[in-house]
């Protein structure tokens, strides 16, 4: 065991070098937001945490969104003790984000649609977001696109089918293409959607289909996410913490864990090999 580095923010005991960063997602779409991590804080014990019982979130009520999120990640926090959250998960932060910060006396990094990087990036100034149903709907949404794309235009799709697309692509089942096409063609369909020429990838799963969201919508069409603006984030909150694996990083599923390990190869392709149920 590490020796005690300095005062845990969490207010569960002493910062270990060897006290993890806790990854949050629904399902499998965190990992690119973890690659991003890997790339950025490569020593950083790391646990990440799928909620697959509570797949998909972008179809619950707030209400139901904010009593799951806010229940795991307060027993999760006792049971871990992590130095830091990253809620890797744009619905879950932009529904629970606040109410997670007020429960837990704990460094919270939230996931938010990158609409300031595409506003500074669009040239027709029309921009696309796909996001799930839950998250297009936020106030949250509201706020950023009034404070930082307010003289641009921004077409909201939801597109809840690339979330069970891109968890499928993971364990390589069926062709995401259908609904990647679906998705592209209902935000076309908007007015002046034939002018988009950035789009913001507004869910973590969705990059996972960056490479068929490509070919749909064109080279010319810039595809924006949060991930790296994430691991800058975590870099910078934990710039003076010491890092030691105390023991191998793992991933955790709250749904069966043999549907979980079929997506061993994946989660091995990031650095973990250990898979465990919550």
């Amino acid at each position: 065991m590490q020796g005690f580095d300095k005062l845990s923010p969490n207010g569960f005991g002493a910062l270990r070098a060897n006290s993890p960063i806790l990854l949050f997602d629904s399902g499998v779409g965190g990992l690119t937001v973890l690659a991003e991590l890997r790339h950025a804080l490569p020593d950083a014990p790391v646990i990440y945490a799928a909620d697959m019982a509570g797949l998909p979130y972008g179809t619950k009520s707030e209400a139901e969104v904010a009593a799951r999120v806010c229940g795991l990640l307060g027993r999760m926090a006792e049971r871990w003790q992590p130095r830091l959250i990253c809620i890797a998960c744009n619905t879950a932060s932009t529904i629970a984000l606040g109410m997670v910060r007020e429960v837990l006396e704990i460094p919270i990094v939230g996931t938010v649609p990158a609409i300031k990087p595409a506003a500074a990036m669009t040239k027709t100034g029309v921009i696309g977001l796909l996001g799930t149903e839950a998250t297009i709907r936020q106030a949250y949404v509201d706020n950023l696109e009034a404070e930082f794309a307010a003289d641009k235009r921004l077409l909201r799709q939801a597109a809840p089918g690339l979330v069970e697309a891109a968890e499928a692509k993971l364990a390589g089942r069926g062709d995401a293409n259908g609904a990647v096409g679906e998705a592209v063609a209902a935000l076309r369909a908007q007015p002046g959607g034939e002018r988009i020429d950035t789009v913001v990838l507004a869910c973590t799963h969705f990059p996972l289909l960056r490479e068929e969201l490509q070919a749909e919508l064109g080279s010319e069409v810039a595809l924006v996410d949060g991930a790296q603006g994430i691991a800058r984030r975590i870099v910078h909150l934990t710039r003076n913490d010491d890092f030691a694996r105390g023991e191998p990083d793992r991933a955790v599923t709250t749904g069966p864990l043999a549907a979980f390990e079929a997506l061993a190869p994946v989660f091995a392709a990031h650095g973990i090999d250990r898979l465990v149920q919550f």
